[in-house]
Parts: structure tokens; sequence; C-alpha cells
């Protein structure tokens, strides 16, 4: 019960009559309340999104009826999975069950593929023929690789060849195979996805622990990274990682940016790892898989080992729903992720147009618990809050190398997604060395907090 103390003041009384009245509301229309507390909430997809989404729908109110549909009996994590191909952690490590989210919250799960939906009916349908109803609908489908955009590359050649592994699975393993056969000298080219693409640090991330493996087993190695971009999310502190670790010289127009900021190496023989940038002509056009070359728009460069992450779209399940645009994303209502396509369907995660938001496991989770108080407010009648979500990003640029990019977002008067927080949204460049182990700290740490948010 909330008790009113006359000296706490205006903004104190305010607070509680905004309370008295939201009770006042709930009252006045029990049977809506009532009629909608156990109504039927299906979820396509049980990633990060998907089953923080059922999870929360559940805390919020555990009279709901909530199904997930999810191919995948055990679920694979990508955040974290390039550390498989530096032996820090093994494929069987990422493997998450939904045993918790099913035995204690009391969420069905339905281990199939869903392959129709029915917006007027409110029917999925999926390959096993079930045919699943639903009040309010949660699409949370990840992403789709497009190997098909360079000539040269399939999902088949991806498959035996040349792996992305950027969705966890055998490319994942084959990829860290690869590596450990190559031979002394060798060279790993990391072609980088042009923009929108899944978790910003990554492919750097990836770059430089694979760097730092090498360093040790294969000294002469080469990486390169052929990148469609000029920068990236924690391209500053990431290079300087860089440069401290592996003898790599910044471009000259961030030295000079960062030069009032913190102090340089200057490295007088050739770098492990070097980033040629898209206007350096690092924009991957074309595989040659038999002679392991990769075209660019610069030169063509012989490797040992290729990694491709391609474009990526919205997971090929919103395309069948009906639920992307001409982008290949989905767009949605900013306050409540409600497809603007299908009606009481929402769409959360990686798959979703969000603006500012990056396509990160955070994104999805903290999206997933605004979607999820959204619906139980409106079934019950009530208006939902207003929308503040969140994302941190974490990455290394070596095991003991840690460093973030953390933001706030809301919903600006413009009415697009847009971050509130100061500029201070990474690493100081000055970080102490103490600093930065501890984020390298935390980035484990928060690999395992953030798993038991999603599925425990």
């Amino acid at each position: 019960m909330t008790t009113l103390h006359p000296a706490t003041g205006g903004a104190t009384r305010r607070a509680w009559m905004g309370q008295a009245l939201g009770l006042l509301a709930a009252a006045t229309a029990p049977t809506l309340a009532f009629a909608n507390e156990k109504a039927r909430i299906v979820i396509v997809g049980g990633g990060v999104g998907g089953a923080t989404a059922a999870k929360y729908l559940k805390l919020f109110n555990p009279a709901l009826d909530v199904t997930v549909i999810e191919r995948n009996p055990i679920y694979i994590r990508p955040y974290g999975s390039s550390e498989v191909l530096t032996e820090h952690i093994t494929m069987r490590d990422l493997e998450v069950r939904y045993d918790t989210l099913r035995d204690k919250y009391g969420i069905r799960f339905v281990f199939d593929a869903a392959v129709a939906l029915d917006p007027v009916a409110r029917v999925v349908t999926t390959a096993g023929k079930q045919r699943i109803g639903y009040d309010r609908l949660i699409v949370s489908p990840g992403i789709e690789l497009l190997y098909d955009a360079y000539p040269g590359y399939s999902e088949q050649v991806a498959r035996t060849a040349v792996p992305s592994g950027w969705i966890p699975g055998e490319q994942t393993a084959l990829l860290a195979q690869q590596l450990k056969a190559m031979r002394p000298g060798g060279v790993f080219v990391l072609a980088a996805p042009p923009n929108p693409y899944r978790c910003p640090p990554g492919p750097y991330e990836r770059a430089a622990l694979v760097t730092e493996w090498l360093l040790q087993r294969n000294p002469t190695a080469k990486v390169i990274i052929a990148d469609p971009k000029d920068a990236f999310v924690t391209d500053e502190t990431m290079m300087l990682g860089w440069n401290r670790l592996y003898g790599f010289n910044l471009p000259e127009d961030y030295a000079k940016k960062m030069a009032d900021k913190v102090e340089l190496k200057t490295h007088s023989k050739p770098s492990m790892i070097s980033w040629i940038r898209g206007k350096d002509g690092g924009r991957p056009l074309k595989l040659d898989a038999r002679r392991m070359r990769l075209e660019t728009e610069g030169e063509t460069i012989q490797a040992d080992v290729i990694n491709i992450i391609p474009p990526m779209r919205a997971g090929a399940i919103a395309r069948t729903f009906g639920l992307t645009d001409g982008s290949g994303f989905c767009p949605i209502e900013r306050r409540t992720f409600a497809s603007t396509l299908v009606p009481h369907v929402h769409v959360i995660g990686d798959a979703s147009i969000a603006d500012a938001m990056p396509k990160s496991g955070f994104s999805a989770n903290t999206q997933a618990k605004v979607v999820a108080r959204a619906i139980v407010e409106e079934l019950a009648g009530r208006k939902a809050p207003e929308p503040l979500w969140e994302n941190t990003c974490y990455a290394l640029a070596g095991k003991d190398y840690g460093l973030f990019v953390a933001d706030v977002f809301r919903i600006l008067p413009d009415g697009k997604i847009g971050r509130v927080n100061g500029k201070e949204r990474y690493l100081p460049l000055d970080a102490s060395p103490v600093q930065i182990r501890l984020g390298a700290r935390y980035q484990q740490a928060w690999l395992r907090t953030f798993t038991q948010d999603c599925f425990a």
C-alpha cells in the first residue's frame, strides 16, 4: 500500500494520484482485464528476442497462455561464438536449453518450423501441420545471410569451403578447423558485411581474436579485413587495441583524430592485421573458392582461409508472413514494435527496422521486454508505457583487452527511435590497463548473466 505524507510535496502527491487513478481505471473494467488475462500469445523464434519475450510475458502476467514455436530444441547462441575459433570455448559451450523456461514459467514449446500465417483467423501453421491460434503474435526471426550477394559464393560453398559462421553451427566448426590447418605464414581474409548487419563490433572482434590466436601459433600469418565500409562501431577503441597488441598502424585520418586523446605506437614492421576500407578498395566483389581468391574493388587477395560475412536481411519466415518491405526488414510502430503491415503481430530483434538501435542480442532482449509489457497492458485495457530501450555491446580486441559501446534510446520528436545518452558511449581511449582488463572480465560475466536473463 502507498502512504501519502503531507510533507513530501507535490511531486509525491502527483505520483500517488497517478497510481490511484491507474488502480481505479483497472477496477472500472474488470471484465476486460478478466477476459484477456489468459490470452494466447504465440512467439515464432526461440532465440534471444523470442525467449526473453516469453519469459517476461509470464513474469508480467503468469496467467497468459504463452507458446514458442522454434525449429531447434537446443539454441546455439551467436554472441561469443567467435571464441570457438580461438579454442577459448567449444561448440558445446554455445548450447542453451529451454528446460527452465518450460518448467519454471510454464511456457509451451513447439519444436517445429512455422511455415504459414493466416492473419485473419490468427493462426500459425507449422511444417508438422499443427495449427496454433493466437490473440497476439510475436515474431523474432533473426537474420538470413544473402550468400548469393557475391558471384562465386553460395550456401553450399559456405558449408564446404568458405564458411561464414555468422549463424553459429557447422560452419563455425569448419572455420575453426581451417584455421588450425592453415600453413605457416598463411593468410586469413575476413570479408566484412555492409550495413545493416547483426552485432556491430562482431566482425572486427573476430578478426582481433583470430590475430591473437595466430600470434601464438602461427606468428608469420596475416589477417586481412576486406570491408565495404569506411568506419564501424567501436572503431577507435578497437583499432587502439590492435595498435597496442598486434603492431597495427591506424589510418592517418584516425590517427590525427585520436592524437590529442591518446598516444599511439608507431610500428616500423608490417602488422599481422590489416583493414582495407571501402574508400581504399576493400569492398568485396567476387569469390573464386577453388583458387581461394577474393576479388575486391582494389585488388584480388590470395588467401589460405576466407571467412565471408555476407549481407543480411530479416529471417525467411518474416517474408513468408508478409512482414518485410523493400528493404528486406520489417517496418514497425515504434512504441510497441507492432508490424505496420500485419495486424496483431509484433516484430522484435534483428529483423525489425528500429532506426538507431543496433542489431544486437542486447537490443533484442530490451525490445522483447518492452513489447511484453506493452502487450500485457493493452490486453488489460491500459495504455502501454512510454518505451525506453538500452543496448550494450561488449567486445574483445584480445582475451584480456575489453571494450564496449553503451547507449540508451527513446522515441524522439520526429517519431523515430534515437540515442539519448551523452557522448561517453565507449570505453575511454585513455582507459588504464586495469580498466581494459576489467572490460574483458565484464564481457565474460555478461555472457553468463545475459544468457540467464533470457533463458533462465
